[in-house]
């Protein structure tokens, strides 16, 4: 009978050390902290759709900028240049011609996308054309647009060819900066 005896004396003594250590308490000591989980809980990093989270990024920008000229800031333009990016890459219709040196490509859409090409094909080749690995040209029509792509180096026609209309449109990463300077309502090859 005595080894029991023991045995609940040990649980009961060694229970209460262990109740009496969880809720001693000592100075400093946060208790919220240790009931947080374990794991740390993500954080969103976008702000929701695309072009908002573009604006509010931008107005983030402006607003922690002490030398922000309100009376140029452009929003609403800007936010005109977005919806023509997302009509860009949504409603555009592409055909693709691979040459033996690069890529011809021909826009088309419906009347608004169409006008979106015309506005942003002709300013984004010219950004395309500072690449001097590659030969951009860009024309109009009635149609839409049509884009030129070409190199005599066979590791940039894979490339061109592997970005396709809409890769190159979205390549030569100056958007930031150039939607940066449109809502400072500088021109930023407006388009």
């Amino acid at each position: 009978m005595r080894p029991k005896i023991f045995v609940i004396a040990a649980a009961l003594i060694g229970g209460s050390a262990s109740a009496f250590a969880q809720t001693t308490h000592t100075p400093g000591m946060d208790h919220l902290a240790h009931m947080q989980p374990a794991r740390s809980v993500p954080t969103l990093a976008e702000p929701g759709q695309g072009a908002f989270a573009a604006l509010s990024e931008v107005v983030r920008v402006l607003e922690a900028d002490p030398e922000t000229d309100w009376t140029k800031v452009d929003l609403a333009g800007l936010r005109a240049h977005l919806v023509d990016m997302d009509r860009l890459v949504t409603d555009t219709v592409v055909t693709e011609t691979m040459l033996p040196d690069g890529i011809l490509a021909a826009a088309t859409g419906d009347d608004a996308t169409i006008a979106t090409l015309r506005r942003m094909v002709p300013t984004h080749a010219a950004q395309l054309a500072l690449d001097d690995r590659w030969q951009v040209d860009a024309s109009v029509a009635d149609t839409g647009a049509e884009l030129r792509v070409t190199s005599s180096d066979p590791a940039v026609v894979a490339r061109i060819q592997g970005l396709g209309f809409f890769g190159l449109m979205a390549s030569q990463d100056h958007h930031r900066a150039h939607h940066l300077m449109m809502a400072r309502g500088e021109d930023a090859h407006a388009h």
